[in-house]
């Protein structure tokens, strides 16, 4: 019988999260308000402001913040997206303010039902850190790896942790705790911690694509795209795998991203990287690099495999949690990230606090994969039809793939009809269930019409309101 995680009530309960990327900081949030103290453990040393830092190795790269994550971050933090926005970072509607192309069509640029956040991942981060370490139930433990699990197989019972500076070698020390919440990435080491203490290692699904991709930073000649136009994307996929896109910045920049798949690798030589470009599908953003100004070197990243740990099945000890990357990793080309960190943090939050149940281990790390399931359906389910794909989750099974016949059919519709368009952007955001998809007047327009006609060449504004 898997006891209770042991934060539903006062007495002094310690709770450590190891990790203080954004999962870390706003699982500490969410635990703030169930336990009498919580201890975050940082490897890294956190910077003053908004810059990037060596524990996140992603973090040099496109991030946005979509519709789902926001709403969980006002829930988390009430005023963040106000905070947000105050700090410069470029609100994006969607369609309206992007020329995006996919699968060989133009999405019209009708009004936007929905909007992304397209700032920087530092400038995100150290907004919500500034606003989480201001509780003083909150403890931060800089510079210090986690190394191991206190307990057994039945219960952890703390970490070890050890100081990572010094010219020696410090010995690990024990920290106590009563609940343990790993969010350290996907580079997490849980798996080899739980196996040390006797316990379990969970099972992994895994979905590779190889996909890769690299990144520069530039400033435009007038600081903005097009006049109307705050950016580009151009999605992969499996008749065009190579994607890329600008994205624009709190400081007036844009982010420049291209992606390719396993042996055709984005390379990260100045001259190299934009030859690279002309391989996109269209030479728009080609043509707008050549008029633009490099204000970086390009920076290089390949770890995007779809991995999914299932610590919500029979064997994880009580008292271990994971959340964020450490419990499932997207393949980052589709923004889901920072999203499902907040997400699982309410997840957490409302577990923690529902008087109906008692917060038993099992339970409420089966609300924190519940908080990612529809993130991981989206970029699994897309991922299994690129090329090359790897892993043991390639098949889904038969309703996923009579579901796949369904999004296919979406898909090619979401360019062109405005009413399809717009619950395909509710789902890929996260602000709206899967079934939004098979709403009535949806389904009719997926399943008795046909594609509606898209701009033939890159819609230079947005139409104008019917």
């Amino acid at each position: 019988m898997d006891s209770a995680v042991g934060t539903g009530r006062r007495g002094g309960r310690h709770a450590v999260v190891v990790g203080g990327s954004l999962a870390g900081l706003l699982a500490a949030h969410a635990l703030a308000g169930h336990a009498d103290r919580v201890t975050v453990v940082e490897r890294d040393r956190f910077p003053e402001g908004a810059e990037p830092r060596s524990g996140v190795p992603q973090g040099r790269h496109p991030h946005v913040l979509l519709q789902g994550g926001q709403a969980a971050m006002e829930s988390l933090l009430p005023g963040f997206v106000a905070e947000l926005r105050d700090a410069g970072a470029p609100w994006v509607g969607m369609p309206s303010d992007m020329v995006l192309w996919q699968d060989g069509r133009w999405f019209r640029r009708v009004s936007a039902s929905t909007h992304i956040y397209t700032g920087s991942r530092a400038q995100l981060e150290g907004l919500v850190r500034r606003r989480v370490l201001a509780n003083p139930l909150i403890d931060v433990v800089e510079g210090t790896d986690v190394v191991g699990l206190l307990g057994d197989a039945s219960r952890v019972r703390g970490v070890l942790v050890r100081e990572r500076s010094g010219e020696k070698r410090a010995e690990p020390r024990a920290l106590e705790a009563d609940l343990v919440v790993d969010a350290t990435g996907a580079a997490t080491k849980a798996p080899q911690w739980l196996a040390a203490i006797g316990a379990a290692a969970p099972h992994e699904e895994k979905l590779d694509t190889g996909l890769a991709y690299a990144s520069r930073i530039y400033r435009g000649p007038s600081g903005v795209l097009d006049g109307e136009t705050l950016g580009y994307y151009v999605y992969p996929g499996p008749a065009q795998p190579h994607g890329g896109g600008a994205l624009p910045l709190e400081d007036g920049t844009h982010l420049v991203i291209v992606s390719g798949l396993r042996g055709d690798e984005p390379p990260t030589g100045e001259e190299e990287f934009e030859a690279y470009l002309k391989r996109l599908a269209h030479p728009l953003l080609d043509r707008w690099i050549s008029e633009a100004e490099p204000l970086s070197t390009p920076f290089g990243y390949r770890r995007t495999a779809n991995v999914r740990r299932r610590y919500d099945l029979p064997g994880t000890p009580a008292g271990f949690l994971a959340s964020g990357d450490a419990l499932c990793t997207f393949n980052p080309i589709y923004g889901q990230g920072m999203a499902v960190a907040a997400m699982s943090a309410v997840a957490l939050r409302d577990t923690l606090a529902d008087p109906r149940r008692t917060p038993t281990t099992r339970r409420v790390q089966q609300a924190l994969l519940a908080a990612s399931r529809q993130a991981w359906d989206i970029s699994a389910g897309a991922d299994r039809g690129m090329p090359g794909v790897m892993g043991n989750a390639l098949d889904g099974g038969p309703a996923d793939r009579v579901a796949g016949w369904y999004l296919r059919r979406v898909q090619e519709r979401a360019p062109g009809d405005p009413v399809v368009g717009r619950a395909f952007r509710a789902v890929l955001t996260l602000s709206e269930p899967v079934a939004a998809l098979f709403a009535p007047p949806v389904a009719r327009a997926v399943l008795f019409t046909r594609p509606a006609p898209t701009p033939v060449e890159p819609p230079e504004s947005q139409e104008e309101p019917v």
